[in-house]
């Protein structure tokens, strides 16, 4: 649930005023916040954010319940003055009666943010407050740019606020100084102005980056007598940054270069089962998009599966093996049901197919007495199965809660070494409602980077729900399997994992795009995303 905008907290029932937070929501990349800052957003009854949007933060982070206050903009969308701000920020602590209100600031709280008056206007009302420092943009943003601020020849910073109408200019025109600016482009257009006025030479680098820290970044690097033709287009966030140091973002530049940088990537799966995948594509630079394509049902009659729990407490089993993280939240959820906890599993041998699952099983307290030493599926599974010893297993039976649709090859092959196997439909996959509109067509129309598919029913259902990704999407598959429905699809398989895991597809897809910029770089030209090509002549496999 998505939390909702308001410019009126709800009233709690103590008459006691709220207590104020004001917390460094830092430069845009929500990594970079602070433990404390995470902290205190979880507790949070009301948020009043800052000029640039945190939505995303406040619902990742956030009760689903919070009151969102918008301290940036008024009604007409003009900016807000700090006194305008610190009224609001008063009003909504008045209004949370006891609770707890975040003043979510962009980057650090002391810099530049109005933070004096804000939390001199809570002091005069009577409010208590604290402060939790973060992550400046002033910094941040030039470090993820590759610009070092001070080098041996530039020992000297002068950090400025663009629209500041009493700055010295002449203090900062010698090259032995790093500026920094902040503000809006019309500002900082004319402070590079009256710098380059103030007697700092026109050949001074300059570099500008908008949406620092964030997958959207992009830096342009000019000099200070050509910046003028360049700020014309220049968005808010910005920040610019004059000197020698920018000359070393050539060497330096380590944000912007990651494989994957600025790519928006499909993941067809549930959120739940999409965490590691999505970190993983964030490590690359890539943004992701989950589409869920199937829905998680219990079984239509709870019966055998209760059976089978009641038997795994009463020793009926000697193994279990858990083929899916849905497998493993269908357990515990019955355990919970009964009142069991992990303890229950004692004396029970665990098995899971990969690295997932059983993290899933960590998380539950257990740790798997297998997992595959190759390959992450029913086969590597059974390659490393023990065959059922008269001598050794005072038990022969195993306990499979699966899918209703799983396949034969796990159970054949178990009794096949001798093991009786009690295969329980734990859980009902059912394909998912068709996306958005918008999603559809942004399938559809290309708007994708790439897609990584991680099972056959994947394939099938995103293409039965929203339709076949566009031709100058790359497709990126798990394992031949999934290649080969995806073939039969007619989508052209770019990216197969060497191995079958979320983690090696997303390293593949990495390679792919690496090898993009190789062969860019060899031609001389820019690195173009994918959907940014959106060729008509691309053939798909048929």
């Amino acid at each position: 649930m998505s939390p909702t905008r308001s410019t009126q907290p709800t009233k709690p029932t103590t008459r006691l005023p709220g207590r104020v937070a004001f917390v460094g929501a830092g430069p845009g990349d929500a990594g970079l916040m602070t433990v404390r800052s995470l902290e205190l957003l979880a507790k949070a009854d009301a948020v009043v954010i800052d000029q640039v949007a945190r939505e995303s933060v406040v619902e990742r982070y956030c009760r689903a319940d919070v009151e969102v206050v918008d301290a940036g903009h008024g009604d007409h969308g003009q900016p807000l003055t700090h006194a305008m701000r610190a009224k609001l920020v008063v009003k909504a602590a008045k209004a949370a009666h006891g609770g707890l209100v975040v003043r979510l600031m962009d980057g650090d709280p002391a810099t530049f943010n109005g933070l004096a008056e804000e939390a001199l206007a809570c002091q005069k009302a009577g409010i208590g407050f604290d402060i939790v420092p973060g992550v400046s943009a002033v910094t941040a943003v030039p470090a993820y740019a590759g610009i070092p601020l001070t080098s041996s020849s530039s020992p000297a910073v002068h950090v400025i606020s663009a629209n500041d109408r009493s700055v010295d200019w002449s203090a900062s025109a010698t090259e032995s100084v790093t500026v920094v600016l902040l503000g809006a482009p019309d500002d900082l257009a004319g402070a590079l102005a009256k710098l380059l006025a103030a007697g700092r030479p026109e050949s001074s680098p300059v570099a500008l980056t908008e949406r620092g820290t964030t997958i959207r970044q992009s830096t342009r690097v000019t000099t200070l007598g050509e910046v003028a033709k360049v700020m014309k287009t220049v968005e808010f966030p910005a920040l610019a940054v004059v000197g020698t140091t920018v000359a070393l973002r050539e060497q330096l530049s380590w944000f912007e270069t990651k494989p994957l940088f600025g790519w928006n990537v499909l993941v067809p799966r549930t959120k739940e089962q999409s965490g590691s995948t999505i970190s993983r594509l964030e490590s690359y630079g890539a943004t992701a998009e989950v589409v869920p394509t199937i829905s998680v049902e219990p079984p239509r009659t709870p019966q055998q599966m209760e059976r089978a729990v009641k038997g795994l407490v009463t020793g009926r089993y000697e193994w279990i093996g858990f083929t899916s993280v849905n497998a493993v939240k269908a357990v515990r959820e019955k355990f919970e049901e009964f009142g069991l906890d992990a303890r229950a599993f004692a004396g029970l041998k665990v098995a899971a197919v990969g690295g997932v699952t059983a993290e899933a099983l960590h998380e539950w307290g257990i740790v798997p007495d297998l997992v595959p030493s190759g390959e992450k599926s029913a086969n590597g599974l059974l390659a490393d199965w023990p065959p059922f010893d008269e001598v050794l297993d005072p038990i022969n039976r195993v306990f499979l809660p699966r899918a209703d649709i799983a396949t034969d090859t796990l159970v054949a092959g178990l009794q096949a070494a001798g093991w009786e196997v009690d295969d329980v439909t734990a859980y009902r996959t059912v394909r998912a409602a068709p996306p958005a509109a918008a999603v559809r067509e942004a399938i559809k129309g290309g708007q994708f980077d790439a897609a990584v598919f991680t099972s056959s029913s994947t394939v099938r259902n995103l293409v039965g729900i929203a339709g076949k990704p566009h031709p100058s999407t790359v497709i990126a598959c798990i394992g031949p399997a999934t290649a080969k429905a995806a073939e039969e699809h007619g989508l052209r398989v770019d990216v197969l994992a060497p191995e079958a895991s979320s983690d090696a597809l997303v390293d593949a897809l990495a390679d792919y795009g690496l090898g993009l910029a190789a062969a860019a770089a060899e031609a001389g030209e820019a690195v173009v995303r994918p959907s940014a090509k959106k060729s008509s002549s691309r053939r798909r496999a048929r």
